[in-house]
């Protein structure tokens, strides 16, 4: 056991484990989005349509403040990114709580998914900065985990808070915002020097930027399968809770179900990266994908929490292999001097599911039915399985371009 958590946890730098301690922190208190859909449809008595586009206005403004945070962080730092975002999200967070009418809620929904995902590039780009090449599958596993054991704690505790009061999932997300802003602000320095605003003088060369990215088409392709495996995975925030409201089941029921994800992340998380190291990856993450799609089309035909928990739970199995792979292979697409962009663009898929999962999810619950939506999602889930097959040698060839080039001194 003493040589396992050596291999697991040893030798890690000190800033990965403030970002990990601060991950660890924000998770806990992530109370709202997981219940927001429960919130919009009970509390405020939005149409399952309704209830769709106000979630989906948060992917609007994620995807906004992706773009934004990896220019941000490539240019004016990660660490000051990260602060002034979780500062931001804290206070929306307050004034969504206390929002009443239609629109200012739907606005909120908007600036909450601006500031909570402008600090996603530049936590991963400076993960990445500080952890060695040969140290990053472990360290996203393990700051995965920390995601995975705020997730059960704060979905089992949202459920308790709902049923007493709404107001306080609010709260609570806004004081763990603000406790993860505290820790950047406190522990975390600088960990690449930023480019600065300023034009540059040498132009010789075009500079790299956004339209770099953009014309990566090995990297477009890998976001494409990302952004259909997202669509699918963000069902579970989006239309799960709805269905099983529609079931006759409580938002505490809910909570306790949906904390299963998080609590077999938990316990399996950790040896993950042993299991899958050496292995294919584009067939790792194929078999993610049929995985993936097998839990959530199972979802059609639950009708009680037990059922319920069992598609957890096969869907949960399909994001762990998921989770590290993914996570390793943007880090080693991504050149370095341009690392806080691809990150923000690679996050953008994640912003655009976010849009595209509840307004797509909400339309075809409403005029198709459940069992569309569910059988719909594990077809689209097994094309993204042959997508990873057919692209992964392109994908690997790239990696090993980029290897091949040194990597330039961080600040310290």
């Amino acid at each position: 056991m003493r040589s396992w958590l050596r291999e697991t946890t040893g030798g890690l730098p000190t800033t990965f484990w403030y970002l990990w301690t601060g991950t660890l922190v924000n998770r806990l208190g992530s109370f709202v989005m997981i219940f927001m859909a429960i919130y919009l449809t009970s509390e405020r008595h939005f149409t399952q349509t309704q209830a769709g586009l106000v979630i989906g206005f948060f992917g609007a403004g994620s995807a906004i403040g992706v773009m934004v945070g990896g220019v941000l962080a490539d240019r004016w730092g990660r660490r000051p990114t990260l602060f002034t975002a979780h500062l931001g999200a804290a206070t929306t967070l307050l004034v969504l709580g206390f929002a009443r009418d239609r629109w200012t809620i739907t606005l909120c929904a908007l600036v909450l998914g601006f500031f909570t995902d402008a600090t996603r590039p530049a936590f991963q780009a400076m993960m990445v900065d500080v952890v060695p090449q040969r140290d990053r599958l472990r360290a996203f596993s393990l700051n995965y985990w920390a995601i995975n054991l705020g997730f059960a704690f704060a979905a089992v505790l949202a459920g308790l808070a709902a049923q007493a009061d709404f107001l306080l999932l609010f709260l609570v997300d806004a004081t763990t915002t603000l406790l993860t802003a505290g820790i950047i602000f406190v522990k975390v320095r600088e960990t690449r020097r930023p480019q600065g605003f300023a034009r540059r003088r040498d132009t010789s060369a075009p500079a790299a930027g956004l339209h770099t990215v953009f014309a990566d088409r090995v990297f477009l392709g890998f976001l494409l399968l990302n952004l259909l495996t997202a669509v699918v995975f963000l069902q579970h925030i989006s239309m799960l809770p709805i269905a099983m409201g529609q079931d006759g089941l409580s938002p505490s029921t809910f909570g306790w179900v949906i904390a299963l994800n998080g609590v077999l992340i938990v316990a399996g998380q950790l040896f993950v990266p042993r299991l899958i190291r050496g292995r294919d990856r584009s067939r790792t993450l194929a078999v993610a994908s049929l995985v993936t799609g097998l839990g959530f089309g199972l979802t059609v035909v639950a009708d009680v929490p037990w059922v319920y928990a069992v598609t957890v739970l096969i869907w949960t199995l399909g994001e762990m292999l998921t989770s590290p792979s993914n996570a390793t292979l943007i880090a080693e697409l991504s050149p370095a001097s341009i690392r806080g962009r691809y990150q923000g663009v690679f996050s953008l898929s994640w912003s655009a599911a976010a849009f595209l999962a509840p307004t797509l999810g909400g339309f075809v619950m409403e005029h198709a039915g459940n069992s569309a939506l569910w059988l719909g999602a594990a077809g689209i889930a097994a094309v993204v399985a042959a997508g990873q097959i057919l692209s992964g040698p392109s994908r690997e060839r790239r990696v090993a371009a980029l290897a091949a080039k040194p990597e330039p001194v961080l600040v310290t």
